[in-house]
């Protein structure tokens, strides 16, 4: 799949859902080929800018245990990667109106942090406020993300009431743990 369908992912549930669905990536390869690298970006990210920034991008910033912090994030990501995949695969499967394998519940826990993952390069510039800014942008595409995923892997009715309300369901507990992973971040 090229780099112009999976920008577009987000934006429709048109283009390159179906192909990543023909294609039927277990979830070992999506958790070692997709989820482990890409997760490994905030935390090493977020190390660089705790060890070369310090207190110039928040004041206590440079005092803190970025070793432990960073593994500590990486391991939380994995394991939400897990608990996501369960998550939407419950939620959606609660509802009468819609349906989805475990596959494609963890192909769309794998692919919706994506734009969060990916927020976590401008973690280069010393900046918070383009930092949470970027955080918040990513968080709205991570939403919308879910939703067209949704659309495109779920068998359906045309009730998109129904895919709202799971899309909702599941970002609340995406953000919950995603509150979660700041706060331990914060805390030490």
């Amino acid at each position: 799949m090229n780099p112009i369908t999976v920008i577009q992912l987000p934006f429709t549930r048109q283009a390159g859902w179906k192909e990543l669905q023909r294609r039927k990536p277990s979830i070992a390869v999506l958790a070692w080929c997709l989820v482990l690298p890409m997760s490994l970006l905030p935390p090493v990210l977020l190390y660089y800018a705790g060890t070369h920034y310090g207190d110039d991008f928040v004041a206590g910033f440079g005092e803190r245990e970025w070793r432990f912090i960073t593994t500590i994030l990486l391991l939380a990501e994995l394991l939400t990667f897990c608990v996501m995949g369960w998550l939407i695969h419950a939620v959606v499967n609660g509802t009468r109106e819609l349906s989805i394998g475990y596959q494609d519940a963890y192909l769309l826990a794998a692919l919706a942090p994506l734009p969060l993952w990916s927020s976590a390069i401008v973690l280069l510039i010393p900046s918070l406020l383009l930092n949470a800014l970027a955080v918040l942008v990513a968080l709205g595409i991570s939403c919308s993300q879910v939703y067209h995923g949704l659309q495109a892997l779920c068998a359906r009715s045309d009730n998109d009431v129904t895919t709202m309300s799971a899309t909702y369901t599941i970002m609340a507990a995406g953000v919950l743990a995603w509150g979660l992973l700041m706060a331990i971040v914060w805390a030490y």
